[in-house]
């Protein structure tokens, strides 16, 4: 609801409506189980009207009663219902040059800070109430809860395209029904697996397996089968040999691609289905994780005319996801953007895909040589993988193309020793790189039930950060609630290392210097590191530090 109860507490209690004494009960009665500020409000207490007056007072903006109020479509449209959910705001007012924005917690660092990246725009705040903010949103978005309930599920691609209902065959309601639920849950990947008397069925969410269902072992062959035919292009006769294919499905006015792949275990066929769902191409960098002076050197960084950005990090790490952002920012009618990619994930529209077929010699090289040959703007190869590759991509960053690739290294300095090692001239990275960001992925403290935390001693020092660090944040912890499965978590966003190839830079690359120098040089010169990058969202109260620590190594120089 709010993002700092035991600071808003404070706040209440200095303006006279509840006493020092209350707050102190309040907090020793909560432990970390329930939201204080709505057992406040539940107990009569405050209002939630006094509440938010209180946090526009502090943050210096208006309060507004937003009960009737009334917006033209136009406005509302300025902002997706993505982002009216994620910050609790709507827009109410547009005068062509400042967009009027109500929101519910007007002292939340995050809101203030991203909005206006966001939404691209000069944006002034005003507050109105948790309750009639959420309602306008419902009023104009549309009630997300109360659609799901309703949503009817087709299939699209395959041979197994209709729509499901109560009167199908069981097992095609025992696979429409763990679909529906998986994309309600958001979830990034379906595990299918047979055990020795059961089908165990597994959920990816945020990174985690949690086991969501088990069938009897007799429904393992029918399962899969269905799976199989809703792919169109699976052979449901071989079993002894892994396959891969696709699903494409609507749920409601939704459209999902499902990319499948089935290996044959000691106990059968199991399959995992990764959702695609085209909903992250859209998201902008504040949503992928980047702060507000992250952002503007990304975006300085992805309309430079040419060179190369590579994206590093281990598998899992949201290295496509975010290629797939960056792109969608720069994808325009005036630009070429073509991509080679193993497998092709996403369709982006307006966007020239090329898939890898090894088999019949489409290699990266192969294709990234036709490419050229087709005037591009932009290129995005899904991975440099070898000399070859890396030569044809540092020719076309020096002939006037912009090349955004990944490679599988632990930080960002490292790319660089990881180029010369397949083969790559010193003097040609310097020349061509442009930046290279490591990145990982850490999960997002639930905004419905997250409370202020005390950090421990040892996170303290894991963390290098002092007291008067900590006393000047917004550290808050996991609770956990209905929202987020009472994990304490919902969503994941990046943590980034930038590394900027200035001219002192290329002259380090250009010198041979070791890797670890080179990480230290870089360190002076103001790169920030993966754990200072999450040091400062565990600050602003958006991870939490076990997380961080999680995910990251200590930087020692």
């Amino acid at each position: 609801m709010f993002s700092n109860e035991d600071y808003l507490l404070e706040l209440i209690s200095e303006a006279g409506l509840i006493s020092a004494e209350e707050v102190q009960s309040i907090r020793h009665q909560n432990q970390g189980d329930s939201n204080m500020i709505e057992q406040l409000i539940s107990m009569n207490r405050v209002t939630e009207q006094q509440v938010s007056q209180v946090c526009a007072q502090n943050a210096r903006v208006d309060f507004y009663d937003l009960s009737n109020v009334s917006i033209t479509p136009e406005v509302v449209a300025t902002m997706t219902e993505e982002v009216a959910r994620r910050f609790n705001a709507v827009a109410v007012l547009d005068d062509g040059k400042t967009l009027t924005v109500a929101v519910s917690d007007p002292l939340s660092i995050e809101t203030s800070d991203s909005l206006p990246h966001v939404l691209q725009r000069e944006v002034h705040l005003i507050c109105g109430t948790p309750s009639s903010i959420t309602k306008l949103i419902d009023t104009y978005y549309g009630n997300k809860d109360a659609e799901m309930e309703d949503q009817t599920f087709t299939v699209v691609t395959g041979e197994g395209a209709e729509s499901a209902s109560p009167e199908d065959a069981p097992i095609i309601k025992i696979v429409s029904t763990m679909l529906k639920e998986s994309f309600r849950m958001k979830v990034s990947d379906i595990h299918i697996e047979p055990m020795e008397t059961t089908l165990r069925i597994r959920f990816r969410i945020d990174g985690k397996l949690i086991e969501v269902d088990n069938h009897p072992k007799k429904l393992h062959p029918a399962i899969i089968t269905r799976i199989k035919v809703m792919s169109g292009s699976m052979s449901i006769a071989e079993k002894r040999l892994p396959q891969d294919g696709r699903i494409q499905i609507r749920i409601g006015s939704k459209e999902i691609d499902l990319r499948v792949s089935s290996v044959p275990s000691n106990h059968g066929e199991s399959i995992v289905m990764r959702i695609l769902d085209k909903t992250s191409l859209m998201l902008g960098l504040p949503e992928l994780g980047f702060l507000s002076d992250d952002q503007e050197v990304i975006e300085r960084l992805i309309r430079l005319p040419d060179g190369i950005i590579l994206v590093t990090g281990p598998t899992g790490s949201g290295k496509t996801t975010s290629l797939y952002g960056c792109l969608n920012t720069i994808n325009t009618p005036d630009r070429k953007i073509i991509t080679v990619e193993d497998p092709v994930e996403y369709e982006l529209p307006g966007i020239n895909q090329v898939m890898v077929k090894t088999d019949i010699g489409m290699t990266f090289a192969a294709a990234l040589r036709a490419m050229m040959r087709q005037a591009p703007n932009v290129i995005m190869l899904g991975e440099i993988r070898d000399e070859e590759t890396a030569g044809i991509a540092i020719q076309a960053a020096l002939t006037g193309h912009l090349v955004f690739s990944t490679l599988h290294t632990n930080d960002a300095p490292g790319a660089v020793a990881r180029l010369a090692d397949i083969g790559v001239k010193r003097f040609l990275i310097a020349s061509s790189v442009r930046a290279i960001i490591a990145q990982r992925l850490v999960r997002k403290l639930c905004d419905a039930c997250k409370a202020p935390a005390v950090l421990t001693d040892l996170e303290m020092r894991s963390l290098n950060l002092d007291a008067s660090q900590v006393s000047e944040s917004n550290i808050m912890g996991p609770v956990g609630c209905a929202k987020c499965r009472n994990g304490g978590f919902k969503g994941r966003m990046g943590i980034f290392e930038i590394l900027n190839v200035d001219d002192e830079v290329r002259h380090l690359i250009n010198d041979d210097l070791p890797a670890p120098q080179l990480r230290k040089r870089a360190r002076e010169l103001g790169m920030r590191t993966l754990r200072e990058d999450g040091i400062r969202k565990v600050l602003a109260g958006t991870t939490s530090a076990s997380e961080v620590l999680r995910v990251t190594m200590a930087d020692n120089d």
